[in-house]
């Protein structure tokens, strides 16, 4: 079962730019599943496959779109760099998703017995978790919770119009390089592997071959540290169904859409990068 879980977050100090990547995001994450299970913590840091969690970049409650947000107008995307310390007493939101039961059950103690009062370390700053949100909320579209059974009985066998939006830079591996064209092949094989991983469905004959992208609105945007250049794509894609395509093969595809809130698509998806989902969900 996946879920998208929003903790909200109260800084007791300022949290300086460099302590807002998705490396120290990622640290923190650890630290929360070490704080109740220190074995899973330690397995989820070696791990090199592909894992049962992604992360967002920590956002501003309320905050209007900023420089590092999307240049396109009504553009869906989030904050994904800060140049500037968030100061403290500033309402923040990170959202965590979970694609798998065992890993969510795992965790059960921390979200049952969460302290508000308990500072949580991101670099120098303490953070305080206020609440989480795990249901759907008319302010909050990233959190949610549903069974794979449910996600998949759910979806249109009729919709024939698929609208993903990209909210963090997102890049797609091909072989030894990067990628950023949001092809059929990158966007929907990467959802199906996650899918098969994870959801028990099989789904044997994926009409990928259907899906033709008829709107277009991205751009690239490059985002750097002291490690490492990633470069991905912002903005909105519409792919049409066309050709002879079967109301099961149509009912995968929109599957496989609507899961893209819980498991994003492409690289780096446990720093933050690929979140996407879609505008229909």
């Amino acid at each position: 079962m996946p879920h998208s879980l929003v903790l909200n977050l109260l800084p007791q100090s300022p949290i300086p730019p460099q302590y807002l990547t998705g490396r120290h995001l990622h640290a923190l994450f650890l630290t929360l599943v070490s704080s109740v299970d220190s074995t899973l913590g330690d397995r989820l840091h070696d791990s090199t496959t592909d894992k049962a969690f992604t992360l967002s970049p920590l956002q501003i409650q309320g905050e209007e779109r900023g420089r590092y947000k999307s240049k396109i107008p009504n553009s869906q995307s989030l904050q994904y760099f800060h140049q500037q310390a968030i100061p403290a007493g500033t309402p923040c939101w990170w959202r965590i998703s979970l694609l798998d039961d065992t890993l969510f059950s795992q965790l059960t103690q921390l979200w049952l017995n969460l302290n508000p009062n308990h500072p949580w370390h991101l670099g120098p700053a303490n953070l305080y978790i206020t609440s989480i949100q795990g249901t759907p909320q008319s302010t909050q579209p990233w959190a949610n919770a549903i069974t794979y059974t449910q996600l998949y009985e759910q979806a249109s066998d009729r919709n024939t119009t698929i609208r993903l939006t990209f909210s963090t830079p997102t890049a797609f591996r091909q072989g030894k390089f990067d990628t950023t064209l949001p092809t059929r092949e990158c966007v929907f094989n990467s959802l199906l592997g996650r899918w098969h991983k994870y959801s028990g469905i099989e789904f044997s004959q994926l009409a990928i071959e259907s899906i033709f992208p008829s709107f277009i609105n991205i751009h690239t945007e490059i985002l750097a540290d002291s490690r490492s250049k990633f470069i991905g794509i912002l903005g909105e894609v519409t792919y049409r169904l066309l050709g002879e395509i079967e109301p099961i093969q149509i009912k995968q595809i929109n599957a496989l859409s609507d899961f893209a809130l819980y498991a994003g698509v492409g690289r780096k998806t446990t720093m933050g990068m690929g979140m996407a989902r879609s505008l229909d969900y």
